[in-house]
């Protein structure tokens, strides 16, 4: 007869959000024309912005109670309390502390989300941010 219990299962649950954002992409290190080359457009001195679309993966056991990894609800309430309400309509520059001495690259949001997140769930649930700039363009973090 086998004694060991068979893990219970993990299941992945996710949560789309989305909030506008401005930025600008600079090295305060770098010279105008080097900022200019390696960003772009991205450096542009009046900002730029974007549309954000935000999956917040969290994954764990199910609670035999409710039925679930995490209420849905809890984890939507979580995500605009500390990420869409900090960031939406913001200059990230400019209106965020995150952000203050940080380049707010999609890479850099992505982990300043995920921290943030990481705070407020459960050691117990793994949390991954991926994060859209654009339709083409997305980070994902951890990996």
């Amino acid at each position: 007869m086998n004694t060991l219990r068979a893990e219970a299962p993990r299941v992945a649950v996710f949560r789309k959000e989305h909030f506008n954002a401005a930025h600008r992409l600079n090295n305060p290190n770098w010279s105008d024309e080097k900022n200019a080359r390696v960003y772009g457009k991205c450096n542009n001195p009046h900002f730029h912005g974007h549309n954000y679309d935000l999956i917040v993966q969290v994954t764990g056991t199910i609670d035999p109670e409710t039925g679930y990894v995490i209420d849905m609800k809890h984890l939507g309430d979580l995500i605009k309390e500390h990420v869409t309400d900090r960031f939406d309509h913001k200059n990230l520059n400019l209106d965020t502390e995150e952000f203050a001495d940080l380049n707010p690259s999609a890479e850099n949001i992505a982990i300043v989300i995920y921290t943030i997140l990481r705070n407020q769930l459960s050691e117990s649930l793994d949390l991954k941010i991926r994060l859209y700039e654009t339709e083409r363009n997305f980070v994902e973090y951890p990996v």
